[in-house]
């Protein structure tokens, strides 16, 4: 497959005279909506008020490689990518290179950053939102190296990363998330993990650590009732429960982000931590599985800014 280019300004008729900005929109069709909305999501934009350039990527191109292609020419105001969270994580290079806003139309199968954003899942909705409103600064996590928008987590979570595939989350959505989580279930396992943080050395033995600079993560789990993207701190927590059963009990807390009030949860907040286990333990950010311990994670405030409603006061 080659690159293509096509828009509103190769199709003027197309464009809402007098648009909103000059967006380019880029579709992961690997994405559990993207291939078949991929034309649905132009149209939206274009309805919305926005001139609009399509950069279709050659096959084994990086969204941050298709974003730096895609901008190439200058003269685009606004990126947006359609996707889920794992398609905006791969895109963060490329908007700390640009300096350009972001705009997102979530065709993912958990979209975790919109929700915790505030924006609508609906493609006309989303699409409105890039139109009419301001981006608002968000901030970013660092773990290693890597950059990422929602949580970081060592334990659970990024064993359940390591079993869900692809096909399985494009099949089943959100379900996917539950049966793969079903399946690792009662072959957790503690393990020991010394975190630093604030003056602090704490060994602990954990289920899990979730390091979370936003509010949503893995399909409907919520890292604190409290926590934005946009607050400038990390929220995180740890599940020190010794058996699997009481990790079961522990699920309505954690969709509704009140697990901290369990006694076997150590949860707070920090702006650094380092976290440390015996032996390398993988990391998953964002859904994806980017590194290893031991993880030095770092707080990045207002570091890149999307398009999303205003926060509620």
């Amino acid at each position: 497959m080659t690159a293509a280019r096509t828009g509103a300004e190769a199709n003027p008729d197309e464009a809402t005279p007098g648009g909103a900005g000059h967006a380019l929109l880029i579709v992961n069709r690997n994405a559990r909506s993207g291939a078949e909305q991929a034309e649905a999501a132009r149209a939206a934009l274009l309805a919305a008020g926005l001139t609009v350039s399509d950069f279709v990527p050659p096959k084994g191109m990086s969204c941050t490689e298709a974003i730096l292609s895609g901008t190439a020419g200058g003269d685009v105001d606004r990126i947006v990518l359609g996707g889920g969270d794992g398609t905006l994580n791969c895109g963060i290079p490329g908007l700390l290179q640009t300096g350009l806003p972001l705009g997102i139309l979530p065709l993912g199968t958990a979209n975790d950053l919109a929700r915790s954003l505030g924006i609508p899942l609906g493609l006309e909705a989303a699409a409105r939102v890039i139109a009419q409103e301001a981006p608002r600064p968000v901030d970013l996590g660092e773990v290693n190296g890597h950059r990422y928008f929602n949580v970081a987590s060592v334990g659970f979570s990024a064993e359940l990363a390591g079993e869900l595939k692809a096909d399985a989350k494009r099949r089943w959505g959100k379900l996917g998330y539950a049966i793969a989580a079903f399946g690792l279930l009662r072959r957790a396992r503690p393990f020991t993990a010394t975190l630093i943080h604030d003056g602090k050395v704490e060994r602990v033995k954990t289920i899990q650590v979730s390091v979370g600079n936003g509010k949503h993560y893995g399909g409907g789990m919520t890292v604190s009732v409290d926590a934005r993207p946009d607050d400038g701190v990390f929220d995180v927590y740890s599940l020190e429960v010794e058996n699997w059963w009481r990790l079961v009990a522990l699920i309505p807390w954690l969709r509704s982000g009140t697990q901290g009030r369990w006694k076997d949860v150590r949860a707070f907040r920090t702006t650094a931590l380092e976290l440390r286990t015996r032996k390398p333990r993988p990391v998953n950010t964002d859904g994806e599985l980017t590194t290893r311990t031991p993880a030095i994670f770092r707080l990045h405030p207002a570091a890149v800014r999307i398009f999303a409603p205003p926060q509620p006061d």
